[in-house]
């Protein structure tokens, strides 16, 4: 069951995801305008969001406490963000091709499971659906 946490155990997982959004814009800002920045740059700010947005999705899901499935695919979509930030990172390393087909396997794996409904405790919500009344009954 979910429910919205008590502010002060969203606060730091708040702060950031909001450092990883104004890390995003300058990111952004580098793409208008990389020759404001120095070399190697944008290797730096795109593994910085992701792995920083993989951190706070982690302390987030642990202030929330969910089951232990639930956790696991928590763990799983940090991960592929992490795998993806080191790609960013390090792009000439001869693992950065493994790197980014790790990301990729852990992203579908996650999809793949929200689409066969697993863990039976999710709630279709957190892929973005809308539900309303079905033939007269109430959604849970």
């Amino acid at each position: 069951m979910y429910f919205r946490l008590p502010r002060n155990n969203r606060l730091f997982p708040v702060l950031l995801g909001a450092v990883t959004l104004a890390d995003v814009v300058v990111l952004l800002v580098w793409d208008a305008f990389p020759g404001l920045f120095p070399a190697r740059s944008h290797d730096f700010l795109a593994a910085f969001s992701l792995a920083l947005i993989a951190v706070a999705y982690l302390m987030y899901q642990v202030a929330h406490r969910p089951a232990w499935r639930e956790m696991v695919k928590a763990v799983m979509l940090a991960a592929a963000f992490l795998f993806w930030a080191a790609n960013q990172f390090w792009p000439d390393l001869p693992e950065a091709t493994l790197f980014n087909d790790i990301a990729i396997a852990l992203f579908v794996l996650d999809v793949f499971l929200v689409i066969v409904g697993w863990p039976r405790s999710s709630p279709d919500e957190s892929f973005g659906e809308a539900y309303g009344e079905v033939s007269g009954e109430k959604q849970s």
